[in-house]
């Protein structure tokens, strides 16, 4: 007589299972800590800049306060004038458990060692005060868009969080072996390397101006370029 295959596990869970198989746990791992892979807590003791409307809640006694302008001196002041555009960090002080996320984007963590990076504007979702920050306008992209590309420059100690669609592939940039992406899916990018802006009339034509294929970032030296397999809608959009 054969044996009776065995039963499906049922997907659905008792009210108990549910909230034991979803609990906050402590990891222990310091002031970021990955609760999910898609959810960023902070361990806060202190400050931490995050992105503007990462937070999606908190316990203890923290305080937002949004950055001002000048917080990054008059020259920023003047760009952001200029462009009418930028993105926004928030500053969280205080002491308890902050959570933080974005749109569901899975969230790595990189520890800068006195290094330099540069990262997307729109991929930063938190990062060490002890590390100097610059928001950059990409200008040349600027002028082949309706808006621009910010990135955030990053130099020194400490760590950052970042987030990408899926998952992140990193790609060596080696002299004479230059890189190009498309700046709808790069996400970040070596402090040592200034890329290039280029566009490719062919596939403007065929596919229409509202193709992010249009232009094109160009790596070349030596360095690193990090790209997601996703083309971010919102740069995409602006790309008409």
């Amino acid at each position: 007589m054969s044996t009776p295959p065995p039963m499906p596990q049922s997907p659905s869970y008792s009210l108990d299972e549910f909230l034991s198989k979803t609990a906050q746990q402590d990891r222990g791992q310091g002031l970021f800590e990955l609760e999910t892979p898609r959810l960023l807590e902070v361990n806060l003791n202190g400050r931490v800049n995050t992105k503007m409307g990462s937070m999606v809640s908190y316990r203890g006694q923290i305080k937002f306060t949004r950055e001002k302008m000048m917080d990054q001196g008059l020259g920023n002041l003047l760009k952001k004038a200029v462009s009418g555009e930028g993105m926004s960090i928030t500053y969280a002080d205080g002491q308890g458990k902050l959570y933080l996320a974005d749109a569901g984007k899975k969230v790595s963590i990189i520890r800068l060692q006195n290094e330099e990076i540069f990262i997307n504007g729109n991929d930063v979702l938190a990062f060490e005060p002890s590390l100097s920050h610059r928001i950059e306008m990409m200008r040349k992209v600027a002028a082949l868009a309706s808006g621009g590309l910010f990135n955030i420059h990053l130099t020194g100690s400490g760590m950052v969080a970042l987030t990408t669609h899926y998952e992140p592939i990193t790609l060596k940039v080696e002299p004479g072996n230059p890189v190009i992406t498309d700046p709808n899916a790069t996400v970040a990018w070596s402090g040592g390397l200034k890329p290039q802006f280029r566009t490719d009339v062919s596939f403007r034509t065929f596919l229409g101006r509202g193709s992010g294929e249009s232009f094109q970032m160009q790596f070349e030296g030596s360095g690193f370029v990090v790209i997601q397999p996703y083309e971010e809608v919102a740069f995409a959009a602006q790309a008409g």
